[in-house]
Order: C-alpha cells, then structure tokens, then sequence
C-alpha cells in the first residue's frame, strides 16, 4: 500500500472536488457510465484508519478524469522547499526526473466512496492533545 501525506485543508479540497467532477459527470448528454450519486454501500469504509509510512508529504495535485475510461485521476507531487536565493534559476531537467509522483485512477464508484470517507476523516479532526486539551 502507498500512503502521500496530506494537509486538512488539502484533503476537504480534494473530496470536494472530486464531487464536483462526479456530479458534472452526471449531466453529460449520452454519458455511457454510470455515475452514482451517493457511495455504493459495498464500498462504505468505517474500518479503523491504519498507521501508514507516507512516501511525501504532499504539495501540488492535479486532479481530472480520463474521457474514455471515466476514470478520476489524481496526481500528486511531494513539496518541495525553494530556497529564496534559487527562486530564479530552473529546475534543471535532471532534477525533475529524480521526483517522484503518485498517479491514482479510480473508478467513479471508487472517486465516490474515497470522497465521502475523506470528508468523514477531516471532519473528525484530530484527537484533543492530552496536554494542552485542544
């Protein structure tokens, strides 16, 4: 299993618009796949969330579907930190190979259910620090 990590604000943004792809999906004249409106009760996930060791933490995403599979696919690649100083000199193209990106492709049904359970797991927030109680 591959883990990225991702911020709060992230993560609601990303279920967000995953939504959004699925329900334009849904108004498409002549679209030949089924797109389900809420998450298929066979992809619920309400198991306990395991420790993962995340591969990055991540910074850009794209995010978008494939036309002929209607598929969602997601792209996601590390933060990286610029230094101030090297803000004006490219990223040569060695460089840029050696980085690494996680590509996801999700069935609709998946995109759906990876949504709601995103949306859940950000709502649910953190647990209160014992020490500071916030």
């Amino acid at each position: 299993m591959v883990s990225v990590a991702l911020a709060k604000q992230q993560a609601a943004l990303l279920a967000e618009k995953i939504d959004e792809i699925l329900d334009e999906l849904l108004t498409v004249e002549g679209n030949p796949f089924s797109v389900p409106t809420t998450t298929p009760v066979e992809l619920v996930d309400n198991d306990q969330l395991e420790s993962v060791q995340e591969l990055f933490r991540t910074g850009a995403m794209s995010l978008g579907r494939d036309p002929t599979t209607s598929r969602v696919v997601l792209e996601a690649h590390p933060y990286t930190e610029v230094d101030a100083d090297d803000d004006d000199e490219p990223l040569d193209a060695d460089a840029a190979g050696e980085l690494e990106m996680l590509l996801v492709r999700m069935p609709v049904d998946t995109a759906r259910a990876f949504a709601k359970r995103t949306r859940e797991i950000v709502a649910a927030g953190r647990p209160l620090c014992p020490r500071a109680r916030r």
